[in-house]
């Protein structure tokens, strides 16, 4: 495998960690017993991309997300900021993608940051999406446990509190996520392929009965996009798209890492992109687009199943409620299997504790790292319900704070890791001598490294919009400042493994090929 600064790397990459590395047949050195690497040839072009698109939770966001977006921004162009985004997002992939060919390694956004801004930076980086993933998640348990329990109370007239089928669903999660990865996908895939399918109906049902204005494009009209919540817009829509960039997490389990993960992630953004486009017009057509924002103040979240039940029926519509919540899961299980390997890049490279950088029995799981998130998200949550008071269904309780909380301020690290990634992609192959040929790359890298910096802006800016919280709130700096010490306590770690153990500070960002470069150390003495 090439790396980017192979000169500085074979030097300091060198020392011995005191456990030979060995071959494994696949291409990627481990440890010998096999518990210091991540199992190779575990995932398809097609698995990786259902584990991709699943995290993105499409009728989580068809019919939370959007409705939420007309209705608090006020922005009937929401079509076209999709669009939009999605145009930046792929001007940002084609250089995240070509580093993805010389860099593989689970903690992907920090060792890329690692392999172009050094070590510290690294060490930042790991911090930031260490915990805006985990913060996803956990978000996403909140919005979980709310909706089952309102199913309960809808369908079988049994009021159960929130946090029961939430805590069930960790222990659900925690278990599949200790199975192999392909198992996994499969899991993912066959939830992810319903959920698609049914909002495809929904938006073909909508074309084919649109509301009295008829099939209007008035929603990508630029004019639409005129106003003071277009910035929050952005940041609300962005969110959206949050799961494409994670299939460098999962290079070291492919076979061709360098040939599937750009493959999958020019898919994923692709589709994503479209789909989202598609589906928010398709929502503007069914309501009007001189109705739909006043339809989604009005209905809020019931949206998606108020426009659905008029064309499609009371049947369809409660197959769309079941199937919103088993989007969430899928999307609990992608977001919690990306954090396990955080973890586990983390461990493996003395950010975390060894004892973390380990799989587990023959599944070749990251199984510590699966039981951190585990534990983190038993914490949260129990803490939620504790401080819980309302009735089964208030929209004011505390469970759907953890979603906006947590949901926002993992996004805003989301972004910021993008736009890092997208300075390392431009300094690392200038500092390989690559310049000149990768120039285009570079080019789209810097903008889209601006863009994204734009759209963190607006994100700090406008977080007590995006918080559902009054401007004088404290929320609207303290929930950015929970990233922004994730940032500076990994910088700081940095700061100190650079200091005291410099060959553990060499090592950060080069995964698997810090052990090549000893067992090569290791033959040629």
């Amino acid at each position: 495998m090439t790396t980017g600064s192979s000169s500085t790397s074979s030097t300091s990459g060198s020392a011995s960690t005191g456990r030979p590395a060995v071959a494994d047949g696949g291409g990627i050195s481990t440890f010998k017993g096999q518990d210091r690497a991540l199992r190779a040839n575990r995932l398809g072009t097609g698995g990786l991309l259902l584990s991709v698109l699943a995290a993105t939770a499409p009728l989580m966001v068809v019919a939370g997300v959007m409705p939420t977006a007309f209705a608090v921004m006020g922005i009937v162009g929401e079509p076209l900021i999709f669009v939009i985004l999605g145009v930046v997002l792929v001007l940002f992939s084609i250089g995240y993608a070509e580093m993805s060919r010389h860099v593989h390694n689970a903690g992907a956004f920090y060792a890329y940051v690692a392999r172009g801004l050094g070590g510290t930076a690294g060490a930042g980086a790991a911090g930031v999406a260490l915990v805006a993933y985990s913060a996803l998640q956990v978000g996403i348990y909140g919005i979980f446990g709310f909706e089952v329990s309102g199913l309960f109370a809808t369908y079988l007239e049994l009021e159960v509190a929130w946090w029961i089928p939430a805590l069930a669903a960790v222990l659900v999660v925690g278990a599949l996520s200790w199975l192999k990865i392909d198992v996994n996908a499969r899991v993912l895939g066959v939830l992810l392929v319903v959920e698609v399918a049914l909002v495809v109906i929904f938006d073909i049902a909508a074309v084919a009965d649109p509301a009295k204005e008829g099939l209007s494009l008035h929603a990508f009209n630029p004019d639409t996009l005129t106003g003071a919540g277009v910035g929050t817009a952005l940041c609300f829509c962005i969110a959206a798209f949050t799961g494409f960039e994670q299939a460098p997490v999962y290079a070291e389990e492919t076979s061709r890492p360098h040939i599937l993960v750009p493959r999958v992630m020019f898919l994923a953004i692709g589709f994503v992109a479209v789909f989202f486009a598609v589906s928010s017009w398709a929502l503007t057509v069914a309501a009007g687009p001189s109705g739909i924002v006043g339809a989604a103040q009005e209905q809020s979240a019931g949206l998606l199943f108020f426009l659905t039940e008029s064309r499609l029926g009371g049947t369809f519509t409660d197959v769309l409620h079941v199937l919103f919540v088993t989007g969430m899961f899928a999307a609990l299980l992608s977001f919690h299997n990306v954090v396990a390997r955080y973890a586990f890049a983390m461990g493996r490279e003395g950010l975390l504790p060894p004892v973390f950088g380990r799989t587990t029995g023959t599944s070749g799981a990251p199984g510590t790292g699966s039981l951190l998130q585990t534990a983190v998200s038993l914490i949260v949550l129990v803490a939620f319900a504790v401080t819980d008071d309302k009735p089964v269904g208030d929209p004011t309780a505390p469970v759907l704070h953890l979603f906006t909380w947590a949901g926002n301020v993992g996004a805003l690290g989301v972004i910021l890791l993008m736009a890092a990634a997208s300075v390392s992609v431009i300094v690392f192959f200038v500092r390989r001598g690559a310049a000149r040929a990768q120039a285009w790359r570079l080019a789209t890298s810097a903008i889209a490294g601006v863009a994204l910096l734009v759209i963190a802006g607006y994100t700090v800016k406008d977080f007590d919009i995006l918080v559902g919280a009054g401007p004088d709130s404290a929320l609207s700096w303290v929930l950015p400042a929970v990233i922004a010490a994730a940032l500076v306590i990994g910088v700081i770690q940095g700061l100190v493994l650079r200091s005291r153990k410099p060959e553990t500070h060499a090592r950060i960002g080069l995964g698997n090929e810090a052990f090549q470069l000893d067992k090569a150390a290791e033959s040629a003495s």
